[in-house]
């Protein structure tokens, strides 16, 4: 018997989380306003953003699939991938973005 509550997955990682936020693929800065989002965990958002300018974004990962094959990212997603327990990570911006 289902419990009632909805199973939320973030897109990038395919982790069951208790909740997810909006990612614009095109960022808003870059003309996205509008454009398709995809609903990403906290953790998963979070990096993208600590990872890639919002220029870089736009250029060349405006699919889940070229940020799940960005090899920036991927040392991220081979340790997120197991890691049900994480909800909330801290990323702090680096000066030489």
């Amino acid at each position: 018997m289902a419990s009632g509550k909805d199973t939320i997955v973030c897109e990038l990682c395919n982790r069951q989380v208790d909740s997810v936020t909006r990612h614009h693929l095109l960022p808003k800065q870059e003309g996205g306003r509008y454009s398709e989002t995809v609903d990403l965990c906290q953790p998963c958002h979070s990096t993208i953003h600590r990872t890639f300018t919002n220029r870089e974004l736009a250029r060349g990962f405006t699919s889940v699939q070229a940020l799940q094959q960005a090899e920036p990212l991927q040392k991220y997603l081979n340790w997120i991938k197991n890691k049900s327990n994480i909800t909330r990570i801290s990323n702090r911006r680096g000066k030489h973005r």
